[in-house]
């Protein structure tokens, strides 16, 4: 079992060169396939949903759109006690338990599967619960960042996170194969409607087992979780994890402060999901006041808060190192960043949840005039298959991410990020004319092509500006509050995972998906006069980090 590290400073090149680099690079290649993993369990909901309306499970369309915006919600939501945990309970501990708590919600989803009368209560609840792997993202890198001289956090944080986000690509492509091998036992369910894998489709009639979507997570974490506690190590220097004890008390704290996160994302829940789905039902009332209140404008703001403050009232050790972390919010930096990364990060994990959905939504159906009025419910023979093209997007963003650090790392980090940011723009409006031409036709399959080649575009620009706000992060920073915020902004931006989802789902009930993308391509605008006031004009804070 690795030790406990004392005196660990990256920053001191003999130390470094002796046995710090060796250490360092055993912890990041260790941290990225439990990262992976994180990531795998936390947004599998947009396969599943997919092959749940292949099977014709007995849910609306709407409602299967809830189990994704669940999972995206409450992982974003854990990510912010999440990003405080490493100095709280250290970097081993804190991985070692979150990547074992994800088996919970992996082995949960396998057994309900088996069974298309299950109720979406219990989908629900494990979707909550896989909510964990999302919030691991802000524990993984803050972990990282205190492994690495500054010279090379652009591309260990970009390995880390770009790699690990292959967790995305990697669950779209494995689960559609697992799910054609009765490779866990149980009883398998026939396709109601034409399936597909990375291979080519599957026609309707053929037996898939579902359910492994959720066991193939479980073999897979196993071995992983063995290798953190053996392989990881905790830095108790004193601007890592200096008051640390033992593991039970470390985990006791992760516990608890991750129960505070799932109890302020269920309220927020409850608030603007429709009574029929277990919600509150505000959102369908006819009062202004109750549908202001269930606005996810107005939830989200107060889920965070809600959290941010019940976790500074902790008691004892863990409110005055919060309360010592929190000096992070004093930083106009801080906010700054949030809204960057969002961007990026929020922009690439909104759409990888989002895009296998919206294809087979758009472009799955054939969009007609049925006496006088436009219906989208008439399947499409000759549409794409979802699963097919579901992980290209993700795969490109992930892949490009650490290429996005290691150009930051020699040209600055601010002028990468402006460069993609007016890429994102174009893209973002280029996408919404050709999904506004498919979702009006009776082929939409003719406009396939354009929308994926540019959402491939976006995906690939979201990557490269995840790996140039690490770089900023790294240089504006110091080294005591580089991790936190690394942390709070990945929390911030997973929101993505909820907004974007939601958004779509609300705007394809509207007929009017493209207003989705408009709405996205002037967020991005705003971000761009944001990182040039901050960063690249002539008396900037910090010029080009």
């Amino acid at each position: 079992m690795a030790k406990d590290l004392y005196d660990w400073d990256p920053e001191n090149e003999a130390q470094w060169k002796s046995t710090g680099k060796q250490i360092a690079t055993r912890n990041l290649w260790i941290s990225i396939p439990a990262l992976l993993c994180g990531f795998a369990v936390w947004l599998y909901w947009g396969i599943i949903t997919v092959q749940m309306i292949n099977l014709g499970y007995a849910f609306e369309k709407s409602e299967l759109f809830t189990l994704a915006a669940i999972a995206g919600l409450t992982g974003a939501t854990l990510r912010i006690p999440s990003t405080f945990f490493i100095r709280l309970a250290g970097g081993r501990n804190t991985i070692f338990l979150t990547t074992a708590l994800l088996i919970i919600p992996a082995l949960g989803t396998g057994l309900l599967l088996q069974n298309p009368d299950t109720p979406l209560w219990q989908f629900q609840l494990m979707a909550l619960l896989s909510g964990i792997g999302g919030g691991n993202f802000s524990a993984s890198m803050s972990n990282i960042s205190f492994f690495f001289p500054k010279r090379v956090q652009g591309y260990s944080l970009g390995m880390n996170a770009g790699l690990g986000n292959f967790g995305v690509t990697t669950m779209q492509i494995l689960i559609p194969l697992v799910m054609t091998v009765g490779m866990f036992g149980g009883t398998s369910m026939t396709l109601k409607a034409t399936s597909g894998t990375l291979i080519g489709k599957i026609p309707a009639g053929t037996e898939t087992y579902l359910h492994n979507a959720g066991f193939i997570w479980v073999a897979i974490l196993i071995p992983i979780v063995i290798a953190v506690w053996m392989g990881m190590n905790n830095i108790k220097a004193d601007h890592v994890s200096p008051n640390i004890k033992g593991p039970l008390p470390a985990f006791g704290k992760i516990l608890g402060m991750l129960l505070i996160g799932l109890i302020t994302s269920t309220f927020g829940l409850w608030l603007m999901l429709p009574s029929g789905v277990g919600g509150s039902g505000l959102v369908e009332s006819d009062a202004a006041f109750a549908k202001l209140l269930s606005s996810k404008w107005i939830v989200l703001p107060i889920v965070v808060v809600l959290t941010v403050f019940f976790l500074r009232m902790l008691p004892g050790s863990i409110g005055q190192s919060l309360k010592h972390q929190y000096r992070i919010f004093n930083n106009k930096h801080t906010w700054a960043m949030t809204i960057i990364y969002t961007m990026t990060f929020g922009s690439f994990i909104g759409y990888a949840v989002a895009f296998g959905l919206a294809i087979k939504v758009i472009f799955g159906f054939s969009h007609v005039m049925v006496d006088g009025v436009m219906v989208h419910n008439i399947p499409n023979p000759d549409g794409p298959s979802a699963l097919m093209f579901a992980w290209t997007g993700p795969f490109i963003g992930a892949l490009i991410r650490p290429v996005g650090g290691i150009i930051s790392d020699k040209i600055g980090g601010a002028k990468v990020t402006q460069i993609i940011s007016v890429i994102m723009v174009i893209a973002a409006l280029g996408v919404a004319y050709f999904m506004k031409q498919a979702y009006a036709s009776a082929t939409p399959q003719d406009y396939f092509v354009p929308f994926l080649i540019l959402f491939l575009i976006l995906f690939a620009a979201t990557g490269i500006g995840n790996g140039s706000t690490f770089k900023t992060i790294a240089v504006v920073f110091d080294k005591e509050q580089a991790g936190p915020v690394l942390g709070w902004t990945a929390a911030i931006a997973a929101y993505g995972a909820f907004i974007i989802p939601k958004v779509f789902g609300e705007q394809i009930k509207a007929t009017t998906p493209e207003y989705a993308l408009y709405g996205f391509a002037a967020f991005y605008v705003l971000c761009i006069a944001i990182n040039w006031w901050f960063y690249l004009r002539k008396d900037a804070y910090v010029k080009n980090p």
